[in-house]
């Protein structure tokens, strides 16, 4: 096994490794190959040039979305529901007395997640595992420069991992159903999408592959795999709501009791008074498509999620990636993207997961 620190930033949001980014993304000079023309030739038409740079925007969406809701939530994380005053914009602070933009593990491993996509060229579940090994340890891709906030499920599987070299954690049990898996999930979605023609049984099995590394509880994995198939509708050009929970409603059938709930719309009928955000993912899940489903453009949804208090972190880090991907990069509150730590490297980190041809399946 290797522990590398081929990608990342510190503490000051500068790059480890510069010359990697400026790679992708040559500054102010023409000499150089754009990262985006092996997609394009003279035969592109002006439609397929559109929908590429809406899937470009919607894929910066999703994960400058998930750091946001991260960000937003981290105020009110671990608070019981309505023992506060509600928030109203990105302040920071809360338990771990995080500056304005600051995020937590939730980004972190997303970022980590991402990193080992892009050095393989694929998914790779040990790549994977190391860069949060190196996250635990030395705390790459921290916004504090230190791992904080990480799971007790993410701790045993790290454990696991450094022990056997098994990929897959030891945390079946009905106790590991947690949202640490999915919290992070956004990256799988945007290095196989739909405009890279990946099938979309390709994209669920990467989904699950992905969750397996530390969550292997067959509900935290059927929750990675509803939202891979949101995102992957999304990407492939839906537009309405109404159309997402329809097709959610008929495209999974073996489901756990509750998560099957979910799909087939709980959440468009429960009040909040009905709607908790902890840790448990399908109520975690259900609490994120609550706050998309009732809500008309990210920023009024984030503020939902992350006023649910408890889990209050990563619901809007969940809610994050669907909605950031939903209404795109561009219509994200412009205020909090100013203040989002390293805002500017997890847009390039997205337009390079979005632009890479993986090596293989």
């Amino acid at each position: 096994m290797t522990n590398t620190r081929q990608y990342g930033w510190d503490i000051d949001g500068n790059d480890l490794f510069p010359d990697f980014l400026a790679s992708f993304f040559p500054q102010d000079d023409s000499s150089q190959p754009n990262p985006f023309n092996h997609w394009f030739d003279q035969n592109t038409s002006h439609d397929q040039f559109l929908q590429w740079e809406r899937f470009i925007d919607k894929a910066k969406g999703a994960l400058l979305g998930l750091a946001l809701g991260d960000a937003l939530g981290t105020t009110l994380e671990f608070k019981p529901k309505d023992s506060y005053e509600l928030i109203t914009d990105l302040v920071g602070g809360g338990i771990f007395h995080l500056q304005a933009g600051q995020w937590t593990d939730d980004t972190s491993m997303a970022l980590c997640l991402a990193d080992s996509l892009l050095a393989q060229q694929k998914h790779d579940g040990e790549a994977q595992l190391n860069r949060y090994v190196d996250w635990a340890r030395n705390g790459v891709n921290s916004s504090t420069g230190q791992c904080f906030d990480i799971g007790n499920t993410i701790r045993s599987a790290l454990n696991h991992f450094l022990k056997t070299g098994d990929v897959i954690a030891n945390t079946s049990a009905e106790n590991c159903a947690g949202n640490g898996s999915l919290m992070r999930l956004a990256p799988i979605s945007i290095f196989y999408s739909p405009l890279k023609n990946v099938p979309l049984d390709t994209v669920l099995e990467k989904a699950k592959q992905s969750s397996e590394t530390t969550h292997s509880n067959q509900v935290a994995i059927e929750a990675c795999q509803i939202m891979a198939w949101l995102l992957y509708q999304i990407f492939d050009g839906e537009e309405s709501k109404a159309a997402l929970y329809n097709g959610l409603a008929k495209a999974f059938h073996s489901l756990s009791s509750e998560m099957s709930e979910v799909v087939q719309g709980s959440f468009l009928k429960k009040s909040r008074d009905e709607i908790f955000a902890f840790g448990y993912v399908v109520k975690s899940l259900e609490a994120a498509l609550w706050c998309f489903a009732h809500s008309d453009n990210f920023e009024q949804g984030a503020l939902l999620a992350a006023n649910l208090g408890d889990d209050a972190d990563t619901t809007a880090a969940i809610y994050g990636q669907l909605a950031g991907a939903f209404y795109g990069a561009e219509q994200l509150p412009q205020i909090w993207l100013d203040k989002l730590f390293i805002a500017h490297k997890i847009e390039s980190v997205a337009e390079q997961l979005a632009s890479m041809v993986s090596s293989g399946l």
